[in-house]
């Protein structure tokens, strides 16, 4: 029988090399190789997997798992799939386990729920659900890090929820390595995949995060699981946002709010209040637009703040939008609009930490830099959303009506829009001023 030589694995991205070397020459982490003895092939199967016939009614809604929080479930696509896998990644003390022990309680009220932790004590666990106020006669807390043990304790309770917090706590035997290691992690994600698809028990599990933000581990995991949430928060605020950045059960990119409070984390039902607290008096460079993630449309306050620049080339810095971006927006404007900017140090900010990743922001991100630069206040009943092209033609966003009907919701008065957003007939209280160049843009919004 042949010889199987060793391999070197990285710790950091899994990827294997046949010697040892001081850097992975895949990833460039230093002093990560592991020496591993490669498994044999195993055989192929005698006979075919058996297979199913697809029903031939879908899966309805009424047979998700709510989770008791109505923004967990927009975000999850109306609940929790039995038999999925959700990897929920975020900041330490951000309210993953919070949150999670919230949702299993109130999942426990109607059926077995199985919350293992592999970071608390069972005491521990029990002082925060105490002090949360919660009562769920049908969980089981359990700290193990054993993942064979958990998933047998499962099998026993016929849980029809499982917790695992967090995946970098746990380790299965045959993995071979210690809790944390790119192959336990691989190996302990898998296990609960199979457990997940074979029992339809839901599974959510607890990732840490880097430094980076992005969550431990090798980006086979996010493939491996069906939903990937992440917790987010701007430092120093009690606010909370869950974006989904993939969901095979519903949208992805979709938002969820919360607050946390000292009895738990608190749905925000209308999330302008996060994203609309401005000043009491209007302040030259800011403005509010409409921007729509996931499946609801936002208002949003921008801050623009043009400074002259004091010496060496201009700075441009842009937080919750692609700065790349905003140097297009600067030259178009420069050149079609007459707004020159290349003395100037340019900031511009997203209030509530949120980030923008479509192009509505073009139009009102320019109005609030020609703002700060005249050092004139727009109206705070004014609002502004459209893309920009290279030529200075002010270009139409999807979703238009909807972004208008929320602004009117909120109260606003004046909508400068791209000519071909605007509605046949305004909604009452609503003035919308249709543009199509960036000049006549800022004529719009000179006019009051």
């Amino acid at each position: 029988m042949a010889r199987l030589n060793p391999v070197f694995v990285c710790s950091a991205c899994g990827g294997e090399t046949l010697k040892w070397q001081g850097q992975c020459p895949l990833c460039g982490e230093w002093n990560s190789l592991e020496q591993r003895t490669p498994s044999r092939a195993r055989a192929a199967p005698a006979a075919a997997a058996p297979a199913t016939a697809v029903p031939v009614a879908a899966t309805t809604g009424s047979e998700r798992l709510m989770s008791g929080e109505e923004e967990l479930d927009r975000v999850l696509g109306g609940g929790i799939v039995p038999g999925s896998v959700i990897l929920l990644g975020g900041e330490p003390g951000i309210g993953k386990s919070t949150l999670l022990l919230q949702v299993a309680s109130h999942a426990a009220q109607a059926r077995p729920v199985v919350y293992a932790s592999g970071e608390e004590s069972v005491a521990q666990v029990s002082l925060r659900y105490t002090r949360l106020g919660l009562s769920a006669p049908r969980m089981s807390l359990v700290s193990e890090t054993d993942l064979p043990a958990i998933l047998a304790l499962a099998t026993e309770q016929r849980a029809q929820l499982l917790v695992i917090d967090s995946i970098q706590t746990v380790q299965s035997g045959s993995a071979g390595t210690l809790a944390g290691a790119v192959s336990q992690l691989r190996e302990c994600t898998a296990e609960l995949v199979r457990f997940a698809k074979t029992t339809g028990c839901a599974v959510v599990i607890v990732g840490h995060v880097t430094k980076e933000g992005t969550i431990a581990g090798p980006r086979l995991l996010e493939h491996l699981v069906d939903t990937v949430l992440y917790f987010q928060s701007e430092a120093g605020s009690r606010y909370r946002i869950v974006r989904a950045t993939k969901n095979r059960f519903g949208p992805a990119n979709e938002l969820g709010f919360f607050a946390m409070t000292g009895t738990g984390l608190k749905e925000v039902k209308n999330p302008a209040a996060i994203f609309l607290a401005r000043a009491p008096e209007p302040a030259p460079g800011s403005i509010v637009t409409v921007t729509r993630e996931g499946g609801r449309p936002l208002l949003i306050e921008l801050q623009a703040l043009v400074d002259r620049m004091r010496f060496g080339a201009p700075r441009r810095v842009a937080q919750g939008l692609d700065a790349n971006r905003l140097a297009m927006l600067l030259a178009a404007a420069n050149r079609h609009a007459g707004v020159s900017l290349q003395e100037y140090d340019v900031f511009v900010n997203v209030v509530g930490g949120i980030e923008i990743a479509e192009t509505a922001w073009d139009l009102p991100v320019l109005l609030a830099l020609a703002s700060s630069l005249a050092d004139r206040p727009i109206p705070q009943s004014l609002i502004a959303f459209g893309e920009i092209g290279l030529t200075g033609e002010v270009r139409p966003v999807a979703y238009g009506d909807e972004r208008l009907k929320e602004a009117q919701a909120q109260g606003f008065k004046v909508a400068v829009v791209p000519k071909d957003n605007a509605p046949r007939r305004a909604g009452p209280g609503l003035e919308v001023r249709a543009v199509a160049r960036l000049s006549e843009a800022l004529e719009a919004v000179r006019a009051g």
